[in-house]
């Protein structure tokens, strides 16, 4: 049943990303044109792309480095996110230590370094993005959920993890919501940040360094040429108001590059091998107008923890610093013939049902609105964290797969893509995350079928108490999955 107040809530949000929709945005830096040496050429400005081109600027700063970015940095997922900061590189523990049980400790080790590293570097270069540590309050919102956060909470403390286990008053004194049963606070894996501004910041960090950044201007192509690879561009004006990528004609360009790291992502991938292993979902969010202090009062929320219910479709929110909560995810949305176009970044349908879910989570702020929906692109696999590899003779190295937990783990992928690039064996090289890769995904139809099949098995063990059908039983066998 719809609430009568949603329509009207949803009424006046602006169709685009909150954290993108700031006068801050920095002005956009000019494409491309002519033909361009390079010692090491980065495609993408997101995350990989900008944390890879000023880990090799640091590490050597003779090396000539030039990023290219087919929209403005972190107009993609980047800067569409919910801003969780989470130091695994598995996508959890628990996925962690069933597909990497033998060096799942060092993992997760390496992981706290990451976040540690990151906390330093936005200090360093004094990078205004609302970093905080609060750590994340995982919610119970049906009783068969308890027993899996339990469960979660002894592997988490075995592995040594700070987590409190708390009951329904505990939790409800945390963050006021009647549908809460429990919860589990986990104080030290997650970070919350502004991540269109960690974007900016690593954008500008990169320029202050030497690093050539040249926004609006898409790859078309790759190839060998001589010891190197040769990259064909065209250089766009800028023309939405996000930055995003025009997909027109434009000036053409050509760079080339002793190595190149490639950072797309869920976009069409330049390499024909990583079509099957990596497929584009959409993911959804809503963002409030700033609370008052009555409605922050009848929430607490003093913590600033980030949270998320335990359901196989799960809804992430948080709150920010002038007291807006973004309410996310819940739909993981897979479009045939792994299409992704500027259209699909709106769905009613989704906005409708988050808005939903979002006054029955919070009762008490009837009346709020929201002032911005969007969606965004997110690349996963069939493990759903990143992996990684190289091409072109190694000349070439990649890293995809996040599903929606890379705002930490892309600096770690930044670092796995140098070491490749460098050659040799080295402690991140060797790790068995880094040598395997995932299983590909079945050619269309079957590819849609099965994803589409998924989605229904996870919302109907939800609607019963968590029971998993033969589908998802038989993917659990496997090893596979796909989930939000």
């Amino acid at each position: 049943m719809i609430l009568p107040h949603t329509g009207r809530a949803l009424a006046d949000a602006t169709p685009v990303p909150y954290w993108l929709d700031r006068p801050e945005r920095p002005d956009p830096l000019p494409p491309l044109h002519g033909t361009h040496p390079a010692d090491l050429l980065v495609v993408g400005g997101g995350y990989g792309g900008l944390w890879a081109a000023l880990l090799a600027k640091r590490a050597d700063p003779q090396r000539d480095v030039l990023l290219v970015e087919a929209g403005t940095c972190g107009w993609a997922a980047s800067g569409r996110n919910g801003g969780f900061c989470a130091a695994s590189l598995t996508h959890g523990l628990a996925n962690g230590v069933a597909r990497f049980p033998d060096e799942i400790d060092e993992l997760e080790r390496l992981g706290r370094e990451n976040l540690d590293a990151i906390a330093a570097t936005i200090a360093e270069y004094d990078i205004d993005c609302d970093f905080a540590r609060t750590g994340e309050l995982s919610v119970a919102v049906a009783p068969y959920q308890l027993a899996g956060l339990a469960e979660d909470a002894d592997l988490a403390r075995r592995h040594g993890h700070r987590v409190r286990l708390l009951d329904a008053d505990e939790v409800r004194a945390e963050v006021d919501s009647p549908t809460y049963l429990g919860g589990s606070w986990d104080a030290d894996r997650v970070a919350l940040l502004d991540p269109a501004r960690l974007a900016w910041g690593l954008r500008r960090a990169c320029l202050t360094l030497g690093v050539r950044i040249h926004e609006h201007t898409r790859v078309t192509g790759l190839r060998r040429e001589g010891a190197g690879l040769r990259a064909d561009t065209l250089g766009n004006p800028p023309s939405r108001p996000a930055g995003r990528a025009t997909g027109e004609g434009g000036m053409p360009g050509v760079v080339r590059a002793r190595q190149v790291v490639l950072a797309t992502n869920a976009f069409p991938p330049l390499l024909r091998r990583l079509r099957a292993r990596t497929v584009p979902v959409y993911d959804y969010a809503l963002m409030t107008e700033p609370l008052t202090g009555a409605q922050r009062a009848s929430i607490g929320w003093r913590h600033r923890q980030g949270l998320a219910d335990t359901g196989n479709q799960f809804h992430y929110y948080r709150i920010t610093d002038d007291g807006r909560i973004l309410f996310g995810g819940y739909d993981a949305v897979y479009h045939y013939g792994n299409r992704v176009a500027p259209e699909l970044e709106q769905r009613q349908a989704t906005f409708t049902a988050l808005a939903e879910h979002f006054f029955t989570t919070f009762p008490q702020l009837a009346g709020l609105r929201f002032s911005h929906r969007w969606g965004g692109v997110i690349d996963t696999c069939t493990r759903f964290c990143a992996y990684f590899g190289t091409a072109y003779g190694g000349r070439l190295a990649y890293a995809c797969g996040y599903t929606g937990l890379g705002v930490g783990a892309t600096r770690f992928g930044a670092r796995v893509m140098l070491d490749l690039l460098a050659g040799g064996s080295t402690p991140l090289t060797r790790l068995d995350l880094v040598r395997r890769v995932p299983l590909p995904f079945p050619p269309e139809p079957v590819r849609a079928a099965g994803i589409h099949l998924t989605r229904w098995s996870l919302a109907r063990a939800d609607a019963h108490d968590g029971r998993r059908n033969h589908w998802l039983r038989t993917l659990d066998r496997l090893g596979l999955g796909f989930d939000s």
